[in-house]
Order: structure tokens, then sequence, then C-alpha cells
């Protein structure tokens, strides 16, 4: 299952679980990372990392180890 930290900017995908069982993933879902949230990815820093994404109406900015953490499907 890919990851939001494999999408490409200008990719909208839908979470479908966030890994782990540890205090980065329990702030992830405090964040709106949730099951069923649709998520833009905006952009990359030009290192990449970190990267931008947009849901629920705002910007957030993820290092790519936290979006690993992140099981998405892409939306048609």
């Amino acid at each position: 299952m890919p990851t939001l930290d494999m999408l490409h900017p200008d990719s909208r995908c839908r979470v479908t679980q966030v890994l782990g069982e540890h205090a980065v993933s329990q702030r992830l879902m405090e964040m709106g990372l949730i099951e069923g949230s649709t998520v833009e990815v905006v952009r990359f820093a030009p290192l990449g990392d970190p990267m931008e994404v947009s849901l629920h109406g705002y910007s957030l900015s993820l290092r790519k180890s936290e979006a690993s953490l992140v099981e998405v499907e892409q939306c048609g």
C-alpha cells in the first residue's frame, strides 16, 4: 500500500490508516490525518524534506519519516 511520502505534488489521496502505536502516530491523527480524510500533496522542500500537504482547510508540513506512517489510496 502506498504511503503519503511516495506521492507527487498535486496528488490527491484518501488516508486509509496511520501506522504505528507511538507518539508520532498519535500526533498525526490529532492533526487530522485520520482514516477517510482527503489530503492533497502541495509541494516538497527543495531538498525533498519536509513536504506540505493540505487537509481540512489548512496546510500541514510533515517530515518524510512522518508521512511514511500514513497509508493512502489515490483519489480518482
